[in-house]
């Protein structure tokens, strides 16, 4: 909008007549609602000085249009006019510098103005849940004498906006106790509320509210209650709730979407994502984050790019949520370079892109650029939060950078004042036990002020088996077993670690252990994309149409890699089969099988990215190093735990992993 002047009211004669008069308030109103501000002033300059409270409409403009300047303008002529002291312009004042950014102008006013009303204290609130200042609206609200349904509507809405949902909750209930009714948005908030704590017995309370209330059928709130039941693993719930609706629209069918993705079935979402669009409806940034987070966890690169190109067509390619998620995605689908390319295109970037670049660089195991970056964006004054530390800890784990990892840790918590979470100690774990310092791991673990998880004590068993310290290994499994019995993992590290120790009465009384308690060790499944088509393959697997040939193609490749010097690592297999079987086992390994199969019908010269859910074993990762060398291929390996690009014999990881 361009910056003009208004020039000062004066008095004109104005008919009478209140016909007349209502249909000049309503063509000036019209004007005001389409943004015309200039226009609507100068045509009715006179009707506003007869009518004060016309003001009103010229300054919602203002915040439709984000005009603090012509707002300023205004508030200079509405002093002159003598309506300043009027409470509801001056309500109007207050949300117009409260919504404008201009906080401190609005506390101001509030201030001096002679005459306050409930409404007064609810701008202010709202403004100050805005600026993030919960604390100072969470007092406003405890110190009102008197208080309105937008008032309480509006603290629990703020409350749960910043993950306080117990506090949430309780106020909801409490102004359930006095006799007030919520609106659909403040029943939407503690939908979400419920959601964020799972907590399904409250939602379900809420639900039965819903109904008693007659919001049954409202979008928003069926939406929401939608959104909870998925949230609360309650997807059948969730999805009869939005197929009842009468009439459905974008929210619904993203409510659909994301709880797909949330409750972990990355391709119902690729296929509800078509059907929204043979509906008829058009993606919003919030359909595409769901969707390209889909394409992420199934690595499927063709049906990223896919919808990279329709992001573009919807004109959804600056949404900052976006490029976070394409940023995401091409690195979870071994495409660095891509990832770094819509980096760079974002001329706004905000902490969310520059830490998920941060962390698209520690996934590739490349720390060194991902601190660079971090410097960069120090630079830039952009404020890291607690996942951009997060994304550092872990480049710095995968990479070997003790002493730096160390200093970003107390630089999180000394300079940024980030409290560290149960995740930042897992990577602290990771990191010192990667690097061998396994007691110090320990003693952090043991001396943290949050509670240790199964996750944070599996991570520190994992580098007992990596640094063969067979003794507390013992120990740590014990912490993993006392807090999830049934967890197969522990079993199998502890396994493979008296394996590789060739203590085989150990590796039986841990085999027979989980037989006792009928655990079975998670297969390892290797899948990959050829022309928008996922081949999947399990160890020694025969039921891809291809396998005759593929086990044909890996003995010759086998054969002429131990002419190179390959030697498989056939010590850690169990000891109960004789040497050729155990060959027989290395090489037919998921990640092999998927390997062979590229090669076999994938273009020469092209990179083969191939996604495993388990950690690459030591074989296979030599193994791969000879094949990318025989067959002068880059194959790019993305396991649980981070990717590895092997070219020419070599592996990016340095063999640290």
């Amino acid at each position: 909008m361009g910056k003009y002047c208004l020039r000062p009211l004066t008095r004109r004669h104005f008919s009478t007549n209140p016909s007349s008069g209502s249909e000049l308030t309503a063509e000036f109103t019209n004007l005001c609602s389409k943004g015309h501000l200039k226009q609507a002033f100068d045509r009715f300059s006179s009707h506003i000085w007869s009518e004060p409270s016309l003001f009103s409409h010229l300054l919602q403009s203002c915040i439709s249009e984000n005009s603090l300047s012509l707002g300023k303008q205004l508030h200079s002529l509405i002093i002159t006019s003598g309506c300043s002291s009027d409470k509801f312009i001056s309500n109007h004042l207050l949300n117009l510098y409260s919504k404008c950014g201009q906080l401190d102008t609005a506390i101001t006013l509030f201030g001096v103005m002679p005459r306050k009303n409930i409404m007064s204290c609810n701008i202010l609130i709202n403004g100050h849940f805005r600026s993030g200042d919960w604390v100072t609206a969470r007092k406003m609200f405890d110190e009102m004498p008197e208080r309105n349904v937008a008032t309480w509507n509006a603290m629990v809405a703020g409350l749960i906006q910043f993950e306080f949902n117990e506090e949430g909750l309780g106020l909801f209930s409490r102004m359930h106790e006095l006799g007030f009714l919520p609106d659909e948005f403040a029943l939407g908030s503690v939908l979400r509320g419920c959601a964020g704590l799972r907590a399904l017995v409250a939602g379900r309370q809420v639900h039965g509210y819903v109904r008693k209330c007659g919001f049954e059928f409202n979008l928003v709130v069926v939406s929401s209650l939608a959104h909870m039941y998925m949230k609360c693993r309650s997807l059948g719930e969730g999805e009869r709730l939005i197929r009842a609706m009468p009439s459905q629209n974008v929210v619904a069918w993203n409510t659909l979407i994301a709880g797909r993705a949330q409750n972990g079935y990355p391709e119902e979402v690729l296929d509800q994502y078509n059907m929204m669009k043979l509906a008829g409806f058009r993606p919003d940034k919030i359909t595409f984050v769901s969707v390209i987070s889909s394409c992420s966890e199934l690595a499927t690169l063709g049906q990223g790019q896919q919808i990279h190109t329709e992001v573009i067509k919807a004109g959804a390619s600056l949404i900052v949520s976006v490029i976070s998620s394409l940023i995401s995605m091409y690195s979870r689908c071994g495409c660095l370079e891509d990832s770094l390319k819509v980096f760079l295109e974002c001329e706004n970037g905000d902490v969310v892109c520059w830490s998920s670049m941060i962390a698209a660089y520690g996934f590739h195991g490349r720390g060194v650029e991902a601190i660079d970056l971090f410097n960069q964006m120090e630079q830039e004054k952009l404020e890291a939060n607690d996942v951009t530390f997060l994304s550092l800890l872990y480049a710095c784990s995968h990479c070997g950078l003790k002493e730096k990892g160390i200093e970003f840790f107390d630089l999180m918590v000394e300079k940024y004042g980030v409290k560290p979470r149960l995740e930042h100690y897992s990577c602290m774990v990771d990191l010192l036990g990667r690097y061998g310092s396994v007691e110090e791991a320990e003693a952090l673990i043991r001396s943290m002020p949050v509670k240790a998880d199964v996750i944070i004590w599996k991570t520190l068993l994992s580098a007992c088996k990596i640094h063969k310290k067979t003794e507390m290994a013992r120990r740590i499994s014990e912490e993993v077993f006392r807090l999830d019995p049934r967890d197969p993992v522990p079993y199998v590290l502890l396994s493979n670690i008296h394996a590789s120790d060739k203590r085989w009465d150990d590796v039986s009384d841990v085999r027979k252990a989980m037989r006792d308690r009928k655990l079975k060790k998670e297969p390892g499944i290797s899948w990959l994309e050829v022309k928008n088509q996922i081949h999947q393959f399990c160890m020694g697997d025969k039921s891809h149409p291809k396998s005759v040939e593929i086990a044909s193609y890996l003995r010759e490749l086998t054969s002429e890699m131990k002419k190179r010097g390959y030697v498989p690592d056939i010590d850690s297999v169990l000891h109960d089969m004789d040497v050729e079987d155990k060959e027989y086992s290395l090489v037919h390994h998921s990640e092999k099988l998927a390997i062979a199969f590229a090669l076999l019908y994938t273009p020469v010269g092209t990179p083969i990215r191939v996604i495993k859910n388990l950690r690459v074993c030591s074989d296979c990762h030599v193994a791969i190093k000879y094949i990318s060398e025989i067959s002068n291929r880059e194959i790019i390996v993305r396991d649980s735990s981070r990717f590895h690009h092997f070219k020419n014999g070599r592996c990016s990881c340095g063999d640290y992993w």
